[in-house]
């Protein structure tokens, strides 16, 4: 649409030129409201998907979360399988491997430690992969910083259980989860780099569902299709899955792989205040330090990441 013509002696205010600093503002903060609005719906998310452990299992619940997930970004995206490479869909493949993995071995610990030290555990992931893939020390201090805070909720978070109190296999369920997460941050970006819009998780969600469907079938059978639990897994799978999924990766499309993985550092504290809001689970004073601090480390990893871009 051409743009509207001004007067010789008045200019409207359309045709005045965009302030470039309040656009570059715009864009560099615009990732970040992305990724804490995304921790935000999965807490949300999580706290929904207690309600369906005891009736469907954890890996139940997982298929529940991937198949609905997979049939609404589908439905919304109808993405085309032609005019792709095999690079392409190997990039795909993997990422609906690192999706399945991520969330089967996360909803595997959460069965056997509490969601708190599980979430702590589980993103220790990303803050390694901060410090392997990023090229300036500043990050390598960001990150020690969020892993002190980490440590520090771990301690005291999860009503008072430290890691020494948690059930090794769900302690371990939840690092090997934290793993699957790096992967899935890098498979992601890759991703959103080779297929337009949300094509490209779509097609990804659709795969993870089918590695997780065997199991979900074996543990819970018929379970799987009564109303109201298929009407909680698809009120999970959007605000587990579809939506902050699919912010996450407009996110990487506009923010770097480190920077993005130290905000991961985020979720854990998203969690706690959650839990203080919504289930009125009151916070220790070391609780709120650990959270300061894991928040003071991702507001650096963001300023860092504003200081390199060209004004």
């Amino acid at each position: 649409m051409p743009a509207p013509s001004a007067s010789p002696t008045t200019t409207p205010a359309a045709a005045l030129p965009a302030d470039p600093s309040t656009e570059g503002v715009r864009s560099r903060f615009g990732p970040v409201a992305l990724v804490i609005s995304a921790g935000v719906s999965v807490q949300f998310g999580a706290a929904l998907a207690v309600m369906i452990m005891p009736r469907a299992g954890a890996a139940g619940v997982v298929t529940l979360r991937l198949a609905a997930a997979a049939i609404v970004l589908l439905l919304l995206c109808r993405p085309k399988v032609r005019g792709y490479t095999r690079s392409d869909w190997g990039t795909v493949a993997a990422f609906g491997v690192a999706m399945a993995g991520m969330n089967g071995l996360f909803y595997q610990a959460i069965d056997r430690i509490p969601l708190g030290p599980a979430v702590t555990l589980e993103v220790l992931g990303p803050l390694a992969l901060s410090v392997v893939v990023s090229r300036r020390l500043v990050n390598f201090l960001w990150a020690g910083l969020a892993l002190g805070g980490v440590a520090l909720l771990s301690g005291h978070g999860g009503g008072g259980l430290g890691f020494g109190s948690l059930d090794p296999l769900g302690a371990a369920f939840a690092l090997g989860a934290g793993v699957m997460w790096a992967a899935y941050i890098v498979f992601s970006a890759r991703t959103g780099r080779r297929f337009p819009q949300a094509d490209g998780l779509a097609l990804a969600m659709a795969a993870a569902a089918v590695l997780s469907l065997p199991l979900g079938v074996h543990e819970a059978g018929s379970d799987l299709l009564v109303p109201s639990t298929l009407a909680l897994g698809v009120g999970v799978a959007v605000l587990s899955s579809v939506l902050p999924y699919t912010l996450e990766l407009l996110a990487l499309r506009r923010m770097p792989a480190p920077t993005f993985a130290i905000l991961m550092s985020l979720e854990p504290a998203i969690a706690a205040t959650a839990g203080f809001l919504v289930l009125n689970q009151a916070m220790s004073a070391l609780d709120a330090l650990a959270i300061a601090l894991v928040i003071a480390a991702s507001m650096g990893a963001v300023r860092s990441q504003i200081g390199k871009q060209p004004a």
